[in-house]
């Protein structure tokens, strides 16, 4: 199972919004076979497992290890309970129990049906970890949401607007308070997930583009609040490099990038933009600033992880870093930069 969740990572940024899978067939305490779900819309897990496999004869006396629930329904492709039963394997092995309503543990009553010995709950905590994604999303049907940020020693994310204002070029440098190397991770990050966010006054004072440029990968899509549509067109957030998405209290017209999405700013901004989200079939969004806004989202508890960069720089004055409380996962060094990775 632990090289099923190996196997299973190497989807990330390709297989959502269909979940994370990995599989391995293993004949006389040998593995035969090993496949994972690569992309969207592309064989399942399951089904490259099994064609990895030279000696067909051999499935009829393995056993299948699975991170996830194999599927029942048809979707983009045909049921992998089908195709298990098909080449009569005795046994499947399986990390989670799907929790998408397609699914939901028909699978298993499948294969059950059929009279295959199945298991379930193997590694079930880090199998659940590694679709923590797919679970926040049919579960509690939002996204999984990530906040992001970038410290200084002496807890700033950025200089105040006047020195900005008297020292843009210093600024600009001092502003990017992480080094290379962890600049070069969130992009990486960046095509992992499908979607990007952040505000007004970010998206006005830093031009971000919100591209994964450094990294090979996909561009998430970019979300930006405007709620008086106030921010110029001719940031990079409004060019062709990816789509944009701009939550507003005003009426926009849109060739497909970016596209308007008319809210009530009077209630709940951030839940009705999570509920977009999910309506859209997003599962996950990285929430990079500014410090409103990502204050905002840790006020609300409405976050389930924050990757947090501090080093030894100092700012002396200016933006305050975002306050947040939760358990730490993981704290590790990346040049002169550490990286605190936080769970809700």
């Amino acid at each position: 199972m632990q090289r099923c969740l190996q196997l299973a990572e190497k989807g990330l940024g390709y297989a959502a919004p269909n979940p994370l899978v990995g599989c391995v067939i293993v004949y006389n305490s040998k593995i035969i076979g090993e496949g994972y779900h690569s992309f969207f819309g592309g064989a399942h897990a399951e089904v490259n497992a099994v064609n990895s496999v030279r000696d067909k004869s051999l499935l009829s006396k393995s056993t299948l290890y699975v991170t996830l629930e194999p599927c029942s329904h048809f979707g983009k492709t045909p049921p992998c309970t089908d195709l298990i039963i098909k080449h009569k394997i005795p046994e499947v092995i399986i990390g989670n129990k799907d929790p998408f309503k397609m699914v939901n543990g028909s699978g298993i009553q499948k294969l059950k049906k059929a009279g295959i010995n199945v298991t379930v709950g193997v590694l079930e905590k880090k199998c659940r970890f590694m679709n923590r994604r797919f679970f926040m999303f049919h579960e509690k049907k939002r996204p999984y949401i990530i906040l992001k940020w970038a410290q200084s020693k002496d807890g700033f994310i950025a200089p105040d607007d006047k020195s900005f204002v008297k020292t843009q070029r210093m600024a600009k440098k001092i502003h990017r308070v992480s080094n290379e190397y962890s600049h070069m991770l969130v992009h990486k990050w960046r095509s992992e997930e499908p979607a990007i966010m952040v505000g007004t006054n970010t998206a006005q004072k830093d031009d971000p583009q919100l591209t994964a440029r450094n990294w090979q990968g996909k561009n998430p899509v970019r979300i930006v609040i405007d709620k008086d549509l106030k921010l110029n067109r001719s940031l990079n957030l409004f060019d062709k490099k990816a789509g944009t998405l701009v939550f507003t209290s005003k009426n926009g017209s849109s060739k497909n990038n970016p596209g308007f999405v008319k809210i009530n700013f009077g209630h709940d901004v951030l839940k009705q933009i999570m509920h977009h989200l999910y309506r859209e079939n997003i599962q996950s969004v990285i929430v990079e600033g500014g410090a409103i806004l990502l204050q905002s989202f840790i006020e609300q508890k409405l976050w389930d992880e924050a990757r947090v960069f501090s080093n030894e720089s100092l700012i002396n004055s200016g933006i305050a870093a975002p306050q947040i409380k939760g358990k730490i996962l993981s704290q590790e060094k990346i040049d002169n930069d550490t990286l605190t990775i936080f769970k809700n």
